[in-house]
């Protein structure tokens, strides 16, 4: 199968014909199936595949370039066949990725530019090369990378801007978090690996809860909400903010039980309850909090204390944006309309942001993993950090 970037496969062009030779004789049909596997080996043979960036069970990445522009350089995700394949040929998360970045064009969302299959059937997706690293690398490398209110500013534009996007074209992204992040050449953010990633264009359609990686999870899916909004995506990008500041995950649990991760959100933002949230106790997966446990909701005082470096605007949009009840939390459009993007300092210029090497390997390891996973051992770090004993 190959398709490119305006969504219609090669497929589709692939009508069988016949023509008749001079003696009347109908000549072999050119079938379906020939005429796509001659346009999926002409989508194939446009790349010269370089080195491994990054391999793992789900995927292996590798860089390449355009055979006839080799200035051209993209990176390629070939999709390991998967116990999928036998039931559906497609795995669910290779086909919503592909299905959302055919449909998705944004500055700030990473680009898809074809997709081919090899003999093994293994899918090949031709993406946009980013050699800056993600998000993540910046934030950890606290000895060398250093970064204030104007940088923060300009990463969160660029993410919300890209969220918003698909907000509006009825997507939710459900793994937004700091590795999902790549960053181009130029410093542009690129919201990155769309294979969580649903339409939410039916209100009356049940969705799973058992999404979005766990550290930037929302309150109403521990609970087993399966009907939710574009909110989800707003929390796991406050938790995002949060990290930018901080230089840690906000809301990080170890081990990370659905109930460790519900006691942390309690502890950091506050208890959820009918007061501050009317109808949770209705929700599945609600666990009732005796009165002399539930912990009041942080003011905007103990908020500020927390996150001084980004003012006192800033401190309110992030409250808002981390509101309990997903029906009072910002929308993304709201969280555009905040007056924290008007207030001094300005965001940074994309040529004055921070920038770390060893971009590519960064991007391969990214984009071998599934949907959902922190990279490897991170939790360990933080439990050593955090000494959770």
């Amino acid at each position: 199968m190959a398709t490119t970037t305006n969504g219609h496969s090669s497929k589709m062009a692939a009508h069988s014909y016949s023509t008749k030779g001079q003696n009347g004789n109908t000549s072999p049909s050119l079938s379906h199936g020939n005429l796509a596997d001659q346009l999926n080996d002409l989508e194939r043979r446009k790349y010269v595949k370089g080195a491994k960036l990054g391999s793992g069970q789900y995927a292996d990445v590798f860089s390449a370039h355009l055979i006839s522009d080799p200035t051209q350089l993209v990176a390629i995700k070939k999709i390991k066949v998967g116990p999928e394949v036998a039931e559906w040929g497609i795995s669910h998360d290779s086909l919503r990725e592909i299905k959302y970045l055919q449909e998705l064009h944004h500055p700030n969302i990473i680009r898809l530019h074809a997709v081919f299959s090899t003999k093994n059937q293994n899918l090949n997706l031709v993406l946009e090369q980013l050699p800056q690293g993600d998000l993540l690398k910046l934030i950890q490398d606290v000895e060398h990378i250093h970064y204030g209110a104007p940088d923060i500013k300009a990463w969160m534009v660029m993410l919300c801007r890209a969220v918003h996007y698909c907000h509006a074209n009825f997507v939710l992204h459900r793994d937004i978090k700091p590795n999902n992040l790549l960053i181009a050449a130029n410093g542009e953010i690129k919201l990155a690996d769309f294979g969580l990633a649903r339409s939410f264009a039916d209100p009356f359609v049940p969705m799973t809860y058992n999404t979005i990686t766990k550290w930037y999870r929302p309150p109403e899916l521990y609970y087993q909400a399966n009907f939710y909004s574009g909110a989800v995506d707003v929390w796991s990008s406050a938790c995002v903010f949060a990290e930018l500041i901080l230089r840690r995950p906000f809301l990080a649990a170890m081990p990370d039980t659905d109930m460790n991760m519900v006691g942390m959100i309690s502890k950091m933002i506050g208890t959820p309850t009918e007061d501050n949230w009317p109808g949770v106790s209705k929700l599945k997966g609600y666990v009732p909090v005796e009165k002399a446990d539930v912990v009041p909701v942080k003011t905007k005082a103990e908020w500020e204390g927390m996150f001084r470096s980004v003012g006192s605007s800033g401190v309110d949009m992030l409250m808002g944006m981390f509101k309990l009840d997903p029906k009072k939390r910002l929308t993304m459009d709201g969280v555009l309309r905040h007056e924290w993007w008007t207030t001094m300092p300005k965001p940074s210029r994309l040529e004055d942001l921070p920038k770390k090497g060893g971009g590519l390997e960064t991007m391969g390891d990214d984009l071998k993993r599934r949907g959902g996973e922190l990279p490897n051992g991170r939790g360990d770090k933080l439990a050593r950090k955090l000494n959770f004993g």
